[in-house]
């Protein structure tokens, strides 16, 4: 009994949850047809199919239910589906990742701003989320807050493309012409045509 107990706790921290196997019945069927019917374009229909289960403790089912309402430009179900799946499982990158797509449609930035902050809690080492946080402090002409982000991409992928340019370009604005230069003349080889190295170099004397 004492083991069985011990089971039912780490399942629940690991957001395990117990089904029968007519319910994993039900569930498989019911993901088999929303597959089907996303591929048709039929978003509304494969969200009926998973939303019949009324599954509102299912990670998987939220996290599908996120895309799908995503997909069919119901913004704000998308979100509320992600959330709910992001608390399901705190720990997941995944879900939040999926939440910043519908933030993102919706032009809600300092939303997808916490929402890779968050992210960076869990994974401190994300490229993807540290460039595009980099990219929002970017846009918004914050270049010394930006340079944390793209300096931490840039070190973990140093050959990346987009790292590597807009990394230059930060410098750049930052005042930092012998770093910029440096990685403008990193980017030509990797893209030897590329317009905007080629741009930023004429701007360096």
């Amino acid at each position: 009994m004492e083991i069985l107990k011990k089971s039912v706790v780490v399942a629940l921290l690991l957001g395990i949850q117990f089904v029968t196997a007519q319910d994993q019945k039900a569930l498989q069927d019911a993901f088999s047809k929303s597959y089907v019917l996303e591929t048709g374009l039929k978003y509304n229909e494969a969200i009926e199919s998973l939303k019949n289960l009324n599954a509102n403790d299912n990670y998987p089912v939220q996290l599908r239910l996120g895309w799908l309402y995503y997909q069919g430009k119901r913004y704000d179900e998308s979100v509320l589906a992600y959330k709910k799946a992001a608390a399901l499982m705190p720990a997941s990158v995944e879900a939040l990742n999926g939440l910043v797509n519908p933030l993102a449609a919706q032009n809600k930035w300092n939303d997808v701003e916490q929402t890779y902050l968050s992210i960076l809690k869990n994974d401190t080492q994300n490229s993807l989320v540290n460039f595009r946080l980099g990219q929002i402090y970017y846009n918004r002409k914050d270049y010394a807050k930006a340079d944390k982000y793209f300096s931490t991409s840039l070190n973990l992928y140093p050959f990346d493309y987009d790292a590597m340019l807009m990394s230059a370009w930060n410098y750049y604005f930052l005042g930092k012409f012998n770093e910029a230069k440096e990685l403008f003349n990193r980017v030509l080889l990797n893209k030897p045509l590329d317009t905007s190295a080629k741009e930023g170099l004429s701007h360096i004397k």
